[in-house]
């Protein structure tokens, strides 16, 4: 088996980075739960949803993040495959919330890259405290996405079912991933440091809606 030189990891993680961050780079595996509904919105329901699904597209951007970072110095084989194949899994929201916004002629958050450095920095550093922490981290942030995903069903318009299908899909990926994390080892984190992702993502939840 090939052994990877750290250029050849620099060179993988910056092509993870560029797929996850230019819009139009990444496809989805599973067809959009929303492709066979038709929706119609007025204007301000429009740029609403518009916002919401910006958001949960940047919290797909830090997920993505997250993942590889994560892969990058988890310890045993077993789980960086685990991370791998969760960030797979999770490109399929990134593919369905672009697609979305482009039907709604909006975009995708500018402050991504901000999101995903920072995300990225939180899975190396969690990777690099050992797999029971990497794994607590992973079952964290899909706790915490599930909860918004949870809010912004609610907050759909009545008739938005595109949306709703959507976001109800990726909720149930969501607590598949942190159900997975749970029984793979992972153990709940410290106090502050759930605090201090909650701050975070409140953070990314408020500006991505916007910018």
């Amino acid at each position: 088996m090939r052994q990877y030189t750290g250029i050849d990891k620099f060179i993988h993680s910056f092509d993870q980075a560029l797929r996850s961050l230019v819009p139009g780079t990444t496809s989805a595996h599973r067809e959009n739960p929303g492709s066979t509904v038709e929706t119609k919105l007025g204007v301000s329901e429009a740029r609403h949803v518009a916002g919401l699904m910006r958001v949960n597209h940047s919290g797909e951007v830090c997920a993505q993040a997250l993942y590889h970072g994560q892969a990058l110095t988890a310890k045993l084989p077993n789980v960086r495959r685990e991370m791998e194949q969760a960030a797979i899994e999770e490109q399929d929201h990134l593919a369905w919330c672009e697609d979305r916004l482009k039907e709604l002629d909006s975009h995708t958050s500018l402050l991504n890259p901000v999101w995903y450095s920072l995300s990225f920095g939180m899975g190396a550093i969690a990777g690099i405290a050992g797999d029971k922490y990497s794994l607590g981290f992973v079952a964290e942030t899909e706790r915490q996405v599930s909860l918004h995903l949870e809010d912004h069903i609610k907050q759909l318009p009545e008739q938005d079912e595109r949306s709703r299908k959507i976001l109800v899909q990726m909720n149930e990926d969501e607590l598949h991933h942190r159900d997975t994390a749970l029984n793979a080892g992972g153990v709940d984190l410290p106090a502050p440091v759930r605090i201090a992702m909650t701050g975070i993502s409140k953070l990314m939840t408020k500006t991505s809606y916007y910018i």
